[in-house]
């Protein structure tokens, strides 16, 4: 069965970077759509970013242009390279995969997630 592991979530500035990392075990990840998904307190789920195994990358619009979703298949990893960060971005940061074909922007469509990693942003 498919684990996903996240790390790299810390309490960061307003405009500071921060990449965030998906290690799989278990599976391939390559073969699946990864997703990223964060979550605020009260607040529904919400996929930031999704790389399928190929085909095109998608972007939540409250991340696109500062966000990047990338994989090394060498690895098997996911990153999320989170730029310009915002208060606003303050979540718990979640990678999950799918076993559906092309990019997954619900997120009741991923089938294996990971611990969660918290992200905070102070103004």
């Amino acid at each position: 069965q498919l684990q996903l592991v996240e790390s790299g979530g810390r309490l960061v500035q307003t405009g500071d970077s921060l990449r965030l990392s998906c290690a799989a075990s278990g599976g391939t990840l390559s073969l699946y759509t990864t997703g990223w998904v964060r979550q605020v307190p009260g607040k529904d789920r919400e996929v930031v970013a999704s790389i399928p195994s190929f085909g095109t990358i998608r972007y939540a619009d409250s991340v696109k242009g500062r966000f990047t979703i990338s994989r090394d298949n060498a690895k098997n990893t996911v990153y999320l390279q989170m730029n310009s960060l915002k208060p606003e971005d303050t979540a718990v940061y979640y990678c999950a995969a799918s076993v559906r074909f092309g990019t997954r922007i619900d997120r009741r469509e991923y089938d294996y997630w990971g611990q969660g990693t918290q992200v905070t942003v102070s103004s």
